[in-house]
């Protein structure tokens, strides 16, 4: 009887009246409180930690302007595409708490918009039609402003750390110091005596340093430094060929107090030809470089006298095939990872692998790696091509690690202190019996284990940054033009970017697509089709 009254009730105007008075007011209560739910497989609408915390911690607002031009003659992928870009955008400002301030333009032809796009950076787009078309931002604050000048679904899986490296570049109004050091030129080379002597002319800058020096503060560090400048904060190793002790402890004490290390060595390096002491006709060899005393307490370690060849993404065919330079495309690279998941490709030049495995402590992200159809082969055959390069070839039938990222808290490669140094003991003996010797420099604390977790990361190969291997330069009516060749720069930029920048940014995941593919069709067509030409073939022959 009492279920029928209440039914009665509800149906009543009273009823009714009385159950929107209760969603009024649980609307009012339950206001203030924001609950979203990412339903989707890739959480793609879920801003990763890195850019929470970077966004969380920003002490003065920053300005996105966002220019999308809107229109019936826009294609339609391009307009999803675009809405998308909007709500990571306002995702962006919700998580800031405000700090974070987008605007939005319409950039029509001859407009204040367009005109506002122009003097931003962003770059016009033309489509079927003839119009232009404008989808790009800039992230500025105060004076400082950061343009990603085109928006284009083919990156989507990295519009998000595209997104947050603009904002932590601009919140970081100084530019970063990064220190080089180097046992080849990449400074370029003066006209020195030395050079004249042997009989080296000018040469300009890498065009890596060229390119780096628009980012950021470079110093050049010594191959016998004994101490790292305070104000580096990442230091780029290239080719350390004949590096000390002593200067690997400099580097292993920059590490413990929070520096972050890119490392690229080499058991053959093509591009640095050194006399061969053995040979008395005065012949050369390839240089060697490694950071042994401190690749082994990391876990790590390189055979010196291989390089590794792999026929899956060998260079060249038939008698020019050349099994040990690698062109290292596809499932090579790390496609969740920013820093390799847009390169496209990396030519790998007569480079090594790694051994080993993460010391205690460390997590290890695999960059780019071989094919299981590798085989490390001896130096003396590593530039022969055709036969004489694949014989006796016998796959390891395991993928090799090439580039690796190491994150953790690094305990120091010298326990018992900074090594001694032979040839400086024997110049303080020197000085002390001819009455010279300097009063010894307060030496700085050693440091058994990093304050805080770091990040270093190693790349088995030195030739792939030299110019020959990485760009292609033309002169064009005069002018000094830079082709890239593969991704190589964009991998050395990237990576150094990614460290220099607000730490957050290294752990920032690649978005997932938005647009899933029809793999299950995919699937039911390449088994479609391979039964057709099976019976195209059965009733031929």
């Amino acid at each position: 009887m009492q279920k029928k009254a209440l039914e009665t009730f509800l149906y009543s105007t009273a009823g009714v009246i009385a159950l929107a008075l209760i969603l009024i007011a649980a609307n009012y209560i339950f206001s203030p409180v924001r609950a979203r739910v990412d339903l989707t497989e890739g959480k793609v609408f879920t801003l990763s930690e890195g850019t929470r915390a970077i966004l969380t911690k920003l002490e003065s607002p920053v300005k996105i302007r966002y220019y999308y031009t809107q229109g019936e003659t826009t294609p339609v992928g391009l307009r999803t595409y675009a809405q998308r870009v909007e709500d990571l955008l306002n995702e962006f400002s919700a998580v800031s708490g405000g700090k974070v301030i987008v605007e939005k333009y319409n950039p029509l032809p001859d407009s204040d918009a367009e005109e506002s796009a122009m003097l931003d950076g962003i770059e016009g787009q033309m489509l079927n039609t003839g119009e232009k078309f404008y989808l790009g931002l800039s992230v500025s604050q105060l004076d400082d402003k950061v343009a990603i000048p085109v928006l284009t679904p083919e990156r989507e899986r990295l519009l998000e750390y595209d997104l947050t490296r603009a904002v932590a570049r601009v919140s970081t109004p100084k530019k970063p110091v990064v220190g080089v050091m180097s046992a080849v030129p990449v400074f370029g080379r003066g006209l020195s005596p030395l050079a004249l002597q042997e009989k080296q002319g000018l040469t300009e800058p890498w065009v890596l340093i060229s390119e780096l020096r628009r980012d950021f503060e470079l110093k050049e560090v010594s191959m016998n430094a004994e101490t790292i400048d305070s104000e580096i904060r990442v230091l780029l190793v290239i080719h350390p060929r004949d590096i000390t002790e002593t200067t690997q402890y400099a580097i292993d004490q920059f590490l413990m107090r929070g520096g972050k290390l890119i490392a690229f060595v080499d058991p053959y390096m093509y591009f640095d030809q050194q006399r061969d002491m053995q040979n008395p006709l005065g012949g050369t060899q390839a240089g060697q470089s490694s950071l042994y005393a401190l690749m082994k307490s990391w876990g790590f370690d390189m055979d010196m006298s291989k390089v590794l060849a792999d026929m899956s993404y060998a260079s060249g065919e038939g008698p020019r095939l050349l099994p040990t330079l690698l062109n290292l495309t596809g499932a090579a690279l790390n496609a969740d990872d920013p820093v390799t998941s847009q390169l496209g490709s990396l030519l790998y030049a007569f480079g090594g692998y790694f051994k080993g495995k993460p010391a205690e402590g460390l997590d290890m992200t695999v960059l780019f790696h071989s094919s299981p159809n590798n085989m490390p082969v001896d130096l003396i055959i590593a530039t022969l091509t055709g036969e004489p390069s694949t014989k006796g070839f016998e796959p390891t039938n395991a993928q090799q690690p090439l580039g690796i990222r190491l994150t953790g808290k690094l305990k120091s490669a010298f326990p018992d202190g900074k090594p001694k140094d032979p040839f400086a003991e024997m110049q303080k003996d020197k000085e002390k019996k001819e009455g010279e010797a300097k009063k010894p420099e307060p030496a700085e604390p050693h440091l058994k284990e990093a304050k805080e977790e770091t990040t270093v990361v190693l790349v088995a190969d030195a030739d792939m940054l030299t110019d020959n291997a990485a760009v292609d330069i033309q002169d064009v009516f005069g002018q000094r033009v830079v082709v890239p060749r593969n991704g190589n720069l964009n991998l050395a930029q990237s990576l150094v970017e990614q460290l220099a920048s607000d730490h957050n940014l290294i752990g920032l995941r690649s978005r997932a697509a938005f647009t899933r593919p029809l793999t299950v069709v995919r699937e039911m067509e390449s088994k479609a089709q391979e039964s057709y030409l099976g019976k195209i073939k059965q009733l031929e022959d």
